[in-house]
């Protein structure tokens, strides 16, 4: 691929900085990866790598990072540095653990399939049980899978203080725990889909309670890794998903989960108004709410989604909502 980087670069940062001054030249254009993109598929760049090798080692799961980033600048053309970053800049690596990390942190077993991301079963199903989980109360920030995030997160530091790759080093490493996959989401996978979305008929008392648990277990999770980083608990905008939204009604996000929304936004941000959410599916039926009730500014959508009546919706300009 034939592309001027110096060219390119110079243009993505004129993009960008057009429209964070609200005067885009043009819309930003980025592309939204992850890494089963590039190791699952006969004709993925590096399919030749397991998920389950990928997600045990921690060399590979380093190693391959780096490689991600590396390709991903030199073969996607889009509104982000192009080329080998600068030496201040380096590679990032991630301590990646997929979405599968928070039902793993309270208790549920991991499991690996031929094909697919790693995933948990639900430890929960049984209604003789489920509340077994409340009852054990918050778990330990820094146990079960976020003892292991912790075990990779020091391990890929003490690693990138000699580790090279094409000149350069690794200057970023991000850990895993520092948002969520939002409160819903997580009880359908510790509960079961089908258990929990029926509890809302016959047990909305426990629907609540677990909701309630989940929230306040994420919050002193997020702040303890927050303090661990050596950040301040609470941070200006913060950014969150819960795409188990998109099976509930208007009326139901209102009264089961808008409330455990709101108490992260206040535990996590400085502000009342910014922050993004990522929904996937079609839960733009709850934007204007989000809008209005969360303060939340932008908006990571699923497919599939009437863009044109979104923007009606929510409204045409950031600046005035």
């Amino acid at each position: 691929m034939n592309i001027d980087f110096e060219r390119h670069n110079a243009e993505v940062k004129d993009v960008w900085q057009a429209y964070r001054a609200h005067e885009p030249l043009r819309v930003p254009c980025i592309v939204g990866t992850n890494t089963r993109y590039f190791l699952l598929g006969k004709n993925a760049p590096f399919a030749h790598i397991d998920f389950k090798d990928y997600t045990e080692d921690p060399d590979v799961m380093f190693e391959t990072q780096v490689r991600i980033h590396d390709w991903l600048r030199h073969h996607i053309r889009q509104d982000a540095p192009m080329g080998l970053p600068a030496e201040d800049e380096g590679w990032t690596v991630n301590v990646d653990f997929q979405n599968f990390y928070e039902a793993a942190w309270f208790g549920c077993d991991v499991f690996y399939c031929q094909g697919q991301v790693p995933d948990t079963h639900p430890r929960w199903q049984d209604p003789a049980r489920k509340r077994e989980l409340i009852e054990r109360g918050v778990p330990d920030p820094f146990s079960n899978l976020m003892g292991k995030v912790r075990t990779y997160y020091e391990y890929f530091t003490e690693k990138a203080k000699s580790y090279t790759f094409k000149g350069r080093r690794v200057k970023k490493i991000n850990p895993r725990g520092l948002g969520t996959d939002g409160p819903l989401t997580v009880a359908a996978n510790v509960r079961g889909a089908t258990e929990l979305f029926t509890d809302f008929l016959e047990d909305p008392d426990y629907v609540r309670d677990l909701l309630s648990y989940i929230t306040e277990a994420t919050i002193v999770r997020i702040h303890a890794w927050r303090r661990f980083m050596g950040q301040p608990e609470k941070q200006e905008g913060f950014g969150f998903a819960d795409d188990s939204v998109q099976l509930l009604s208007t009326q139901m996000y209102r009264d089961f989960v808008l409330p455990c929304h709101k108490r992260l936004r206040e535990a996590l941000s400085t502000t009342t108004k910014g922050g993004s959410i990522h929904l996937c599916g079609d839960s733009t039926r709850h934007f204007p709410t989000i809008r209005d009730e969360l303060g939340i500014r932008s908006f990571d959508t699923g497919f599939p989604v009437d863009f044109k009546k979104l923007r009606r919706d929510v409204g045409p300009d950031p600046r005035g909502l």
